[in-house]
């Protein structure tokens, strides 16, 4: 994948589809400059950042750009904005509609709120209160309606139907992309020495665009795309020549679980982006806990996916300077609760042990003094007398310890057997 050269294979910019003469506009690096000049003095010029860790880890020089300190919480605002821009006077009255559980419909709303234009938002049922409330907060009418995203999606264009709203579609939409392609065009004006680029991909409207704007100009740098292994739509398409709606898999990166590629980002995807991996939910989690832990920076999953792809591999070492895309930090405090907890289990951090003892004084106390020795601290303790595997005059204890890594935990489980004690990991 990849192009030497910056046009598009297609004459005139145009998509053909099949035999009819429908042609979708491909947006242009004059498109992105344009809609960079819109955005000044809207959006924040986020920092990019150096990581010393981070490229300790990868065998790269690794810097974030930070588009989860972006206004709103993520990069989505960018194409949002840019398409409300060019609505005409007549589409501005009518207003716009959109389906999102999360950062696009932050994005629109506030918008819409700035081009003072109408704005209804259809989120699923299960969307969390907490992103509901932020969307009202920015001036947006929210209709909850059905279970899923398709289900929103649904009956989004009935409302778009019947009301003559404009629809802004989260990704395949040109100037979206033209949007989402002004933070290509910022990295290269802040890290001009910049080798590559790891973006997270769902819908691929980030990754379309920061392609188009980079190869425009530096053709040498390389685009990588990262999208989570539960919701992989492009790399399916590429591997098996077949544009399909995969099947739906639970992620923690739910920004990019999208399960099908849009017709435009797919085919800008295929001529500007030159890989696109997968990663692990166990390594998003991991790679979300050390952003936290060692930069004090909160990724939401979908953002924390690029940065997993350099950690495990995905992306090679060797390549020089990487610019690794933070795109958005909206994630619910529970959520973010149960992502650190996975992290920390994946990472050796984190045990939950089941140890059977007599049930007499001093029991309890010897079994915390060998874990005291081993330097394993106890969070939380309890004690169960009664269940089908316990016998008459013994207690099982469960305990939460934190650990140091993996050796740790084989250590503490080799010598609680070495004193006689038959410890189980719990879930």
């Amino acid at each position: 994948m990849g192009a030497p050269d910056a046009a598009p294979m297609w004459p005139g910019h145009l998509l053909w589809k099949g035999a009819s003469r429908v042609a979708t506009i491909f947006p242009t690096l004059s498109d992105i400059q344009a809609a960079q000049q819109r955005l000044s003095g809207v959006i924040w010029n986020t920092p990019v950042e150096y990581s010393e860790t981070f490229s300790q880890l990868t065998g790269n020089r690794i810097y974030f750009k930070l588009e989860n300190l972006q206004k709103t919480g993520s990069f989505k605002l960018r194409g949002a904005f840019n398409k409300i821009a060019n609505l005409s006077p007549v589409e501005r009255r009518r207003g716009v509609i959109a389906a999102s559980a999360g950062n696009h419909a932050q994005g629109v709303a506030f918008a819409a709120r700035h081009h003072s234009v109408p704005c209804t938002i259809v989120m699923p049922e299960s969307a969390s209160l907490a992103k509901v409330s932020a969307t009202q907060g920015y001036g947006a009418s929210v209709v909850l309606a059905g279970n899923s995203y398709d289900d929103a999606y649904a009956h989004a264009l009935k409302l778009q139907s019947e009301h003559g709203y404009t629809y802004v579609h989260a990704f395949d939409d040109p100037h979206v992309i033209a949007g989402q392609g002004t933070v290509g065009l910022e990295i290269i004006q802040q890290r001009p020495s910049a080798q590559a680029i790891v973006v997270p991909m769902g819908g691929g409207g980030l990754a379309a665009g920061i392609a188009v704007a980079v190869k425009s100009l530096r053709p040498d740098i390389r685009v990588i795309g990262v999208e989570a292994s539960a919701a992989a739509c492009f790399r399916h398409a590429l591997d098996t020549g077949r544009v399909e709606t995969i099947p739906a898999q639970p992620t923690i990166a739910d920004g990019i679980a999208v399960r099908r590629p849009g017709d435009l980002t797919l085919a800008l995807a295929k001529q500007y982006v030159d890989d696109i991996v997968t990663v692990e939910e166990e390594e998003i989690a991991r790679a979300m806990v050390l952003l936290l832990e060692r930069c004090k920076l909160v990724a939401e999953g979908s953002a924390a996916a690029a940065l997993a792809a350099c950690m495990y591999g995905k992306v090679p070492a060797g390549i020089g300077e990487v610019v690794v895309l933070l795109s958005g930090g909206n994630i619910d405090v529970t959520m973010l609760s149960r992502v650190i907890e996975h992290g920390l289990v994946e990472a050796g951090r984190y045990l939950r042990l089941a140890v059977t003892v007599a049930d007499r004084p001093g029991a309890l106390r010897d079994l915390l003094d060998v874990l005291a020795t081993l330097g394993a601290n106890v969070l939380t303790v309890q004690h169960h007398r009664v269940g089908s595997s316990i016998l008459l005059g013994q207690t099982e204890v469960e305990l939460d310890l934190e650990t140091r890594d993996q050796r740790h935990i084989e250590q503490i489980f080799s010598t609680l057997r070495s004193r006689g004690y038959t410890p189980a990991a719990r879930g």
